[in-house]
């Protein structure tokens, strides 16, 4: 009996400690703090390489080092048409989007004009950086004003590219076409073949859209003899006081040694409806109280003073955690 008693004690041993481990281990669940409200944050960028993918692995850089209960991470997506749709459906917490792409999305405009999705729910939590419209000219092309342009050699970008409609927009706010200008080439970006012909002098003026400080863009103005076209200009003025998505901005004298008046749009850093007020003031003062890791990282990334960063964009609105924040 005695021998008995002993083998049915030995079995039931590990029984009776493995209930008591998932006792300990279900009180330690919820015991630990915040780790019920601990949740993960997708941030949609650009592809790899491009400047908004790195400025999203600099945004979670901070919002990882500052909050405890979020964890962030980037994924690159097609385009930001497909940043948006992602960030629509739930599919995404954050995006970086241009402003004249979230304008187009919520006034159904350009690209968005057939497709049938409604982008209400989207908020903005921060503008992020300028994207300037740079005319670089050959500084012995005798150009000094936008009005100089006319009759000169310029190329104004491929069909449907990004500098071509930038080009499209000079041109409509000063009433010109292509037969204002000696020659209108549409040589694209791709193998540098817009640089190109610009260093070898086939043309005059070449239009440019990035970040700036740009280390491509610096050896262009050093190497071939060019500067950024000062766009101070009364038409450039009215063209971007009817167009909400586009502001005046300076391409600095510290990036490429002169100073130029232009325009541009904005990268914009966007939430879905999954990023309530209490979350977007916390990620929003994260990135703020980085500021200064993120300009270390490159000074386009210096971020907006509270007052211009509120002003958001005509026709969607920022994220009710944000307001709050830049309100303080």
């Amino acid at each position: 009996m005695r021998f008995k008693n002993s083998t049915i004690a030995k079995s039931d041993t590990p029984s009776f400690l493995t209930f008591s481990a998932f006792l300990i281990f279900c009180s330690f669940l919820i015991i630990t703090p915040g780790s019920a409200n601990a949740f993960e944050v997708l941030l949609g960028t650009g592809e790899n390489g491009s400047f908004s993918h790195f400025t999203g692995r600099m945004l979670c850089r901070s919002i990882n080092r500052q909050l405890d209960n979020v964890t962030c991470k980037v994924q690159a997506t097609d385009d930001e048409v497909d940043s948006l749709t992602n960030l629509q459906n739930g599919s995404l917490d954050l995006a970086i989007i241009n402003s004249n792409v979230l304008d187009g999305a919520i006034n159904k405009t350009g690209t968005f004009k057939f497709l049938d999705i409604n982008y209400e729910n989207l908020a903005i939590l921060s503008p992020l950086y300028d994207r300037p419209i740079g005319i670089i000219v050959r500084s012995n092309a005798g150009i000094a004003t936008l009005d100089d342009l006319k009759g000169k050699r310029i190329n104004g970008g491929a069909p449907g590219s990004i500098e071509r409609r930038a080009m499209e927009l000079v041109m409509q706010a000063k009433g010109w076409s292509v037969d204002d200008f000696s020659r209108f080439e549409e040589l694209p970006t791709s193998h540098s073949q817009d640089t190109m012909a610009f260093c070898h002098g086939n043309v005059q003026a070449m239009i440019t859209i990035g970040v700036h400080p740009s280390l491509s863009t610096q050896r262009l103005v050093e190497n071939c003899k060019a500067v950024f076209l000062d766009i101070d200009d009364s038409d450039i003025d009215k063209l971007v006081a009817s167009r909400p998505p586009c502001w005046k901005t300076l391409i600095s004298a510290s990036s490429y040694s002169k100073e130029a008046h232009t325009f541009g749009t904005r990268a914009m850093l966007v939430s879905s409806s999954s990023i309530d007020e209490e979350t977007g003031y916390a990620i929003t003062q994260a990135l703020y109280k980085n500021r200064a890791r993120l300009q270390n990282s490159h000074p386009a990334l210096s971020l907006y003073p509270k007052q211009e960063a509120q002003k958001g964009l005509e026709g969607i609105k920022l994220n009710a955690g944000a307001a709050k924040f830049y309100s303080e």
